[in-house]
């Protein structure tokens, strides 16, 4: 599938008369949004399942007729995880003038590099997969996050293995560019909260598995935990190396490496790895979103099967809808980013997110998982109560 062009739905709409785009996205029939990810390469499951969880949410809404009559497009382009490509569609995406924001961006790297391109455009970027600290900035005006901060994520994940298990000795592999080195800091910071340091350190290189350098300079230290921040095939890659060389400390992922993909590649190597979450269990159906969540899913692809990515997907829809419920009816991007800013507490049922003013972030809550026998998932039950 060439995901570089519009969704099948965009396409058919937009050889139909009087369905050309007007400026900034919208008619009086639809609104088009942009998707620049990851689609193809090493982090392709989390750019993908980002676009399947949106287009359900969308997909819901448009069978009740859209919002203010209008149906949500969805457009995704694939940047290959590479700061370069996509800058150059988010530069493409604001020359055309025919979407109204930029929805589900994945990854620091590329984040970094497209965010102040977006700002300076006044164009939204709401729900990117990444929980770097930067895209938390409220002043900029134009940037919506879903997600916790990387930086929850590792404070989480050290008071569990400090705090809860007793562990003296932590580890960090990280992928060699702004998103590892985000996981760094944030590591760093929750250790030294502890008066700790890390035992050891490796890296790799962005969209390439040669993790057996850094495996082979961790494992000298001999730690309890090694706690990983990257994609899931180096990741995958350097525990099963490691489960080869009888090296079995625990292993401790950001949601980043994107859950089910993890699972899939490390098959039966993946028993005991822990991943932390930033949306709820997606089996979960006693929370009406995520029931909600199940039926549009099957929906708009009866062969999904639910997951972290794509329900942080889905969460990312139901806010951008939410949005343009609030906008009204006279919709451009500067009234869709009014009603962005002028949220509160949203409640989705059983998922609230809030905002205020200098809050741009919608959840703080973080859960920890375990891979279980099978690939399947399970809460980790911890102090802090955030079992998910």
């Amino acid at each position: 599938m060439n995901f570089g062009t519009r969704t099948l739905a965009a396409a058919l709409l937009a050889v139909l008369p009087g369905l050309s785009l007007a400026g900034q996205g919208v008619t009086d029939t639809q609104v088009s949004f942009a998707q620049v990810a990851a689609l193809e390469g090493p982090a392709a499951a989390l750019g993908q399942g980002m676009r399947t969880g949106m287009m359900a949410a969308f997909a819901e809404a448009n069978a009740k007729g859209g919002v203010h009559g209008r149906q949500i497009i969805l457009d995704s382009l694939d940047d290959g995880y590479e700061p370069d490509r996509s800058v150059s569609h988010v530069k493409s995406v604001i020359a055309g003038d025919n979407h109204l924001g930029l929805i589900g961006a994945v990854g620091t790297p590329t984040a970094s590099a497209t965010q102040p391109v977006a700002t300076e455009a006044g164009l939204p970027f709401v729900g990117p997969f990444t929980g770097a600290g930067f895209l938390r900035d409220a002043s900029h005006g134009n940037i919506y996050n879903v997600r916790a901060s990387y930086f929850a994520e590792t404070e989480a994940w050290i008071a569990y293995l400090v705090d809860e298990l007793g562990m003296k000795s932590i580890a960090l592999l990280y992928q060699d560019d702004g998103f590892g080195r985000v996981g760094l800091a944030g590591v760093t910071e929750a250790l030294t909260k502890r008066g700790m340091t890390l035992s050891a350190e490796g890296t790799y290189t962005r969209n390439t598995v040669a993790v057996k350098k850094a495996l082979l300079e961790i494992r000298k230290a001999e730690p309890d935990a090694v706690v990983m921040v990257g994609a899931y095939k180096p990741v995958a890659e350097f525990i099963r190396l490691s489960r080869k060389l009888k090296f079995d400390p625990t292993f401790v992922n950001i949601s980043f490496v994107g859950s089910d993909a993890l699972a899939s590649e490390l098959g039966d190597d993946g028993e005991g790895v822990i991943i932390s979450q930033v949306v709820p269990f997606p089996w979960d159906e006693t929370r009406p979103v995520v029931a909600q969540y199940h039926a549009a899913l099957k929906a708009v692809d009866a062969a999904a099967e639910p997951g972290f990515v794509t329900l942080e997907g889905y969460l990312t829809g139901r806010l951008v809808i939410r949005a343009l419920e609030d906008a009204g009816q006279a919709l451009t991007r500067d009234s869709f980013l009014a009603a962005l800013a002028a949220l509160r507490d949203v409640d989705f049922g059983g998922v609230v997110m809030r905002f205020g003013p200098g809050d741009n972030q919608g959840m703080d809550d973080v859960f920890l998982t375990r891979i279980t026998r099978g690939g399947g998932f399970e809460p980790v039950a911890t102090a802090a109560g955030n079992g998910a």
